[in-house]
């Protein structure tokens, strides 16, 4: 799956109504151009600027919600050429071109002229997408205010009764695939409040919108293609396939392009319906993390004590190493329960800096990430799945006293950092890998823990107070 821009899509959809999330800093260096399944929308705020997607309504004509915002008719907040408003303008009056001038590659794909026509006749485009694609958040949320929207006991309560209903397909998904019941059941629940928010908009108008028009014409050309083609087989009807602006759809959000790798039948019936079959759901569900390297009978990682006077320069997805070392520098479980498997290599995440609770993660840590690539919401699936087999709450306290920086807080960050020579790229407010070690670098030069960790503590020590 193409995770940048899909990561988006999902992000778009699955904390729908939610709020935008402020674990910047924990977003993977060169994660932002990519998307995968099309998860959880609401994280696309996060991240990548996007904006959750508005709550379940009934569609209007052309395949927009009723009651959907209008484009502003602005120019987008990325600067891209292809988001000025003039330029907007005019591809949207090339729109019946532009899709039908796909036809040749539908073809070539094995979609059929008579259902390529069906499938595209009165497609308009959805402008008011351009806001949403280039939206930049003012503020944020922190990871604990994310925490607690997600994973929270109605979620749990209902994730439960998800995983009672359906014992017999998740026992026949986890004989076959080797994946936990519980991380498939998490990624539901997040994704989509376990099928009540899935997003509202067509599909197909969303793709073919995006690949005529914006910014990342080539990747949702693709995309839309792909909706055709499953159209086309008969997987799924054009009203089952309603999700985010972006395209994610279906209760754990595939794109369409994640749905040919990823989507199996998984009851026979000549269908792969990832939509209203939960056995297909489950399944296909499973197969992605599979093909993505999940391993059987393993965890995602542990919560960790991290003891005074670390060198959180360690804490970084490129230092794995075995557990048994980690144990060395003085890493512990709250609870001094031993690590099952020592060997097992896993790396140091601080999400919170030294204020905060420590994570060693493991493999099956990162393939969660590859169906969104955020480090939060890696975070809240493991620990929603830990709690729905029993688990307890985290043990250490998040620093609730820290508040997240404003958008125009954290450009100040990034300029400064660069005045000072830490910051070697183009201030734009949003956090990830190299702004992380760039402020790591300037914490050490002043003698503090080097967590980077953001804090209005450390804007005001480079402010100069």
């Amino acid at each position: 799956m193409m995770r940048s821009v899909a990561a988006q899509a999902r992000r778009a959809v699955s904390l729908t109504g939610a709020m935008t999330i402020a674990a910047a800093l924990l977003l993977p260096a060169g994660a932002h151009a990519q998307t995968q399944n099309g998860l959880s929308n609401l994280f696309g705020g996060i991240f990548s600027g996007a904006n959750p997607a508005p709550s379940q309504a009934a569609a209007g004509p052309g395949g927009a919600p009723t009651g959907a915002l209008p484009w502003s008719g602005e120019d987008g907040a990325s600067g891209h050429p292809l988001m000025t408003a003039a330029a907007i303008r005019e591809a949207a009056g090339n729109f019946s071109n532009c899709v039908a001038g796909m036809w040749p590659d539908a073809a070539r794909r094995g979609v059929t002229q008579e259902n390529f026509q069906h499938f595209t006749a009165g497609l308009s485009p959805d402008l008011r997408i351009m806001d949403l694609m280039d939206s930049q958040p003012e503020f944020t949320k922190s990871i604990w205010d994310y925490l607690d929207i997600l994973v929270n006991d109605n979620r749990l309560a209902k994730g439960r009764e998800i995983l009672a209903k359906y014992k017999a397909q998740f026992d026949a998904t986890e004989k076959a695939t080797g994946v936990d019941r519980f991380i498939i059941a998490s990624i539901w629940g997040i994704e989509s409040n376990y099928s009540t928010q899935m997003g509202d908009r067509s599909v197909l108008q969303s793709t073919a919108t995006l690949a005529c028009i914006g910014r990342r014409q080539a990747y949702f050309k693709d995309e839309f293609l792909s909706a055709l083609e499953i159209l086309n087989r008969g997987d799924l009807k054009p009203e089952q396939m309603r999700g985010s602006w972006a395209g994610a759809f279906g209760p754990t959000q595939f794109m369409p392009t994640a749905f040919k790798r990823f989507a199996v039948d998984g009851d026979g019936d000549g269908r792969r319906d990832v939509v209203d079959n939960p056995t297909d759901l489950i399944a296909s569900t499973a197969n992605n993390l599979k093909k993505d390297g999940w391993q059987a009978g393993q965890t995602w990682g542990f919560e960790v004590v991290v003891p005074q006077g670390f060198n959180y320069m360690l804490a970084d997805r490129a230092k794995a190493m075995p557990i048994a070392q980690w144990e060395k520098l003085g890493l512990k479980r709250p609870n001094n329960q031993p690590f099952p498997h020592p060997s097992e290599k896993a790396y140091l995440l601080a999400p919170a800096g030294a204020q905060g609770p420590g994570f060693l993660m493991l493999q099956n840590y990162r393939v969660i990430m590859k169906y969104n690539p955020a480090e939060a919401y890696a975070l809240a699936i493991g620990h929603f799945a830990d709690r729905l087999r029993g688990g307890q709450p985290f043990v250490q306290p998040w620093p609730r006293q820290e508040r997240e920086l404003s958008r125009t807080e954290r450009l100040e960050l990034q300029q400064l950092l660069a005045q000072r020579g830490f910051y070697k790229g183009t201030p734009d407010g949003q956090f990830g890998g190299q702004t992380r070690e760039a402020l790591r670098n300037f914490q050490a030069s002043i003698g503090v823990p080097a967590d980077g960790f953001a804090s209005s503590d450390v804007l005001d020590r480079l402010r100069g107070r």
